[in-house]
């Protein structure tokens, strides 16, 4: 019976320590992403799976560089950051995968959250989250926290905004993804119309209600902008909750969000969605807008994207893209729960 005893619990110390030599490194791992080298950044984190890779950028604006299918980046990543050397396309400001927060034109200096640095912690296999510093005029810290699905493109990126000052604030969500390429951007269109035309144009510091643009049409439900507009800035008031950037590689870049028709939203006209396309057609930003967040010590408010890249062919120079089948991939999205927006 003692020598049963003594090898029960000798086997049992041999699992014991074998278990500790199997749980440490998964440990580890679970603390500190996987990195690459992307452009003039080095040890950018990364989430990868068999079809999709996600490269970060916490060393400036905690943002994402590479949202790519296949090898086929989403994301437009400008010169500078791809090699150092400046252009006049793009310029030194960040690029690709942007978040911020608005009100556009009133948030103070966010200089913390859009240029610093930010500390970055993976949760999961394929799971990490990032956060700011906090904002010395914002008086707020930001934490972004991102998860790609096992098997899909599907990323799930939750931005929550925290009150780390000794006042009440004021802020919204607000995403400034840089797509590939102007392409074709769709936004279907649902919930009371505020605007003439769906849209409304920034033309020289102020606002068009009623804008004419060849290049922005409403089509079968979807309001359609098949170029770079007259003017770079449109803003629009659909409550849909989702986009589509159609892109010329082939690509078809989906977000969703939710949206609150019965909250404010603090933006200038009270957009929930903005875009902004420069003359060159190099870029489209893509831009949910969440709404109004007011916020005591301490409080804090969630918005919740969630990306996804579909192949998609582009339609040839005077075609068009078979909205139907744009709606259909839409639809076939599996619903996932969004964080927020007040807690």
């Amino acid at each position: 019976m003692i020598h049963t005893r003594l090898h029960s619990t000798a086997c049992l110390c041999g699992l014991f320590l074998f278990a500790l030599c199997v749980a440490s490194p998964i440990q580890a791992e679970t603390a500190t992403p996987q990195t690459v080298d992307f452009g003039i950044y080095q040890d950018c984190p990364l989430l990868e799976n068999d079809s999709t890779r996600v490269v970060f950028c916490p060393q400036v604006g905690g943002r994402v560089l590479e949202y790519s299918l296949r090898g086929q980046n989403a994301l437009f990543v400008s010169r500078y950051e791809l090699t150092g050397e400046e252009s006049e396309i793009g310029g030194t400001a960040p690029s690709a995968g942007r978040f911020d927060i608005g009100p556009e034109k009133i948030a103070a200096k966010r200089t913390e959250s859009f240029f610093g640095e930010w500390t970055t912690e993976r949760t999961g296999p394929l799971s990490l989250v990032m956060v700011s510093k906090p904002g010395k005029q914002t008086g707020v810290t930001l934490k972004r926290e991102f998860t790609l699905a096992p098997d899909s493109s599907r990323l799930v990126c939750v931005q929550t905004i925290v009150n780390v000052s000794d006042r009440t604030v004021q802020h919204c969500h607000w995403s400034r993804t840089f797509a590939n390429q102007a392409g074709i951007v769709l936004i279907p269109l649902e919930g009371f119309p505020r605007f003439p035309n769906r849209y409304v144009r920034y033309d020289g510091g102020g606002l068009r209600m009623a804008p004419q643009d060849d290049n922005i049409r409403i089509r079968d439900g979807f309001l359609e902008i098949i170029g770079p507009p007259s003017s770079p800035k449109l803003g629009m008031d659909s409550y849909a909750g989702w986009l589509a950037h159609q892109q010329p590689s082939g690509l078809l870049f989906i977000k969703q969000f939710p949206t609150y028709p019965d909250r404010n939203y603090c933006e200038l006209a009270g957009l929930t969605i903005s875009t902004w396309t420069p003359a060159t057609g190099h870029t489209v930003e893509l831009e949910p807008i969440g709404p109004t967040e007011t916020l005591r010590p301490g409080e804090s408010a969630s918005f919740t994207e969630i990306w996804s890249l579909h192949e998609n062919a582009s339609p040839e120079s005077g075609g068009a893209l078979d909205l139907a089948r744009i709606r259909a991939i839409h639809d076939a999205l599996p619903e996932t729960p969004a964080v927020g927006p007040q807690s």
